[in-house]
């Protein structure tokens, strides 16, 4: 019996050592860098929004952390219609990052499956609220009453325009038959508000949009809830799933608002790229927008919201694989 145990002495050892060294293993990649590489240089395009809207701002103020952290790359904005024509641009190689709220994504995906299988996620950043705007003594009390008025429903590449058809569709109404359909962007809204030529805007973007808290300043608006189209826009089909209820805090305009919540839907907004872009600058751009948050969020308030503990919930996206490295560098 002695030899026999022996034998099971030894083999038992054998693994004791065996599972040591996979703990020194798994150790040493724990507390060692995962990569040493030259940092990215060239220059890179950014596609962004609208000069007045969220997405605009937001690529200006990361440009300038880019600087400070990829001093090698030539960051370069375009300025766009949204978050349409952001993914065409990826698409076809005209821009390297954009961000895209998360249903255009998804229709995209339907509509140009071949295409969209380049697509990549970097990082979910923060929530778009959409926003109907009327003039404060505006008879217009939902979407339902938008019957027969002048509303500008955002240009035909934006990601406002698509949430807008789908909310009327929803509330009844048909964009082409039963509105006046004015399609123009988020810097022009506001003066036709306030000159008359529009009796109500859609915007769907992170809170406070700087156009709508401008224009609240100087013009009595009112902000119509939309919460009551929730149900009905999830009965249209998946790519409606990526909406959820949610109620605008009081104070996200306050002349506006006079501290109290508006009920509408929201939906999450993703920093996107191509399985075509290096890894290495996929991983340091992630970087600097999750440090970058308190400071740009000084300025974009939405960006305070950037988490890293849910930055990695990119559906319906994958992550880009120089994105997976970051987040697993953080051991988070």
């Amino acid at each position: 019996m002695a030899p026999a145990l022996s034998r099971i002495g030894r083999r038992r050892a054998a693994r004791i050592a065996l599972a040591g060294c996979a703990a020194l293993a798994l150790l040493a990649w724990w507390l060692l860098p995962l990569r040493d590489e030259p940092p990215p240089r060239g220059t890179m395009t950014f596609s962004t929004g609208v000069p007045t809207g969220v997405y605009s701002l937001y690529g200006k103020l990361l440009k300038e952390r880019m600087a400070e952290d990829l001093p090698e790359v030539d960051v370069r904005l375009r300025a766009s219609e949204g978050s349409v024509q952001n993914l065409q641009r990826l698409v076809s190689g005209q821009a390297d990052f954009t961000i895209a709220a998360a249903d255009a994504v998804a229709a995209y995906e339907d509509v140009n499956p071949g295409d969209a299988a380049s697509l990549r996620a970097c990082a979910r950043l923060y929530d778009d609220y959409m926003q109907l705007v009327v003039d404060r003594g505006s008879d217009i009390g939902s979407a339902r009453d938008l019957r027969g008025k002048r509303v500008a429903i955002g240009q035909p590449g934006s990601g406002v325009s698509l949430i807008t058809h789908r909310l009327l569709r929803a509330a009844g109404l048909d964009a082409d038959e039963d509105i006046t359909a004015v399609r123009v962007g988020i810097d022009k809204m506001p003066a036709m508000l306030r000159e008359g030529r529009i009796d109500a805007f859609f915007w769907s973007g992170g809170l406070p949009t700087t156009a709508v808290a401008d224009l609240a300043d100087d013009f009595p608006v009112r902000l119509v809830q939309l919460g009551d189209l929730v149900d009905e826009l999830h009965r249209q089909g998946r790519d409606t799933w990526q909406y959820r209820s949610a109620l605008m805090p009081a104070d996200a305009y306050p002349r506006v608002q006079r501290g109290q919540p508006v009920k509408t839907i929201a939906v999450a907004n993703l920093l996107v790229t191509t399985d075509r872009t290096d890894p290495g600058l996929t991983e340091a751009i992630t970087r600097t927008v999750i440090d970058s948050r308190d400071e740009i969020g000084r300025d974009v308030h939405a960006a305070q919201l950037v988490d890293l503990r849910t930055a990695v919930f990119t559906d319906p996206l994958d992550l880009h694989e120089g994105a997976s490295r970051y987040y697993r560098s953080v051991k988070s």
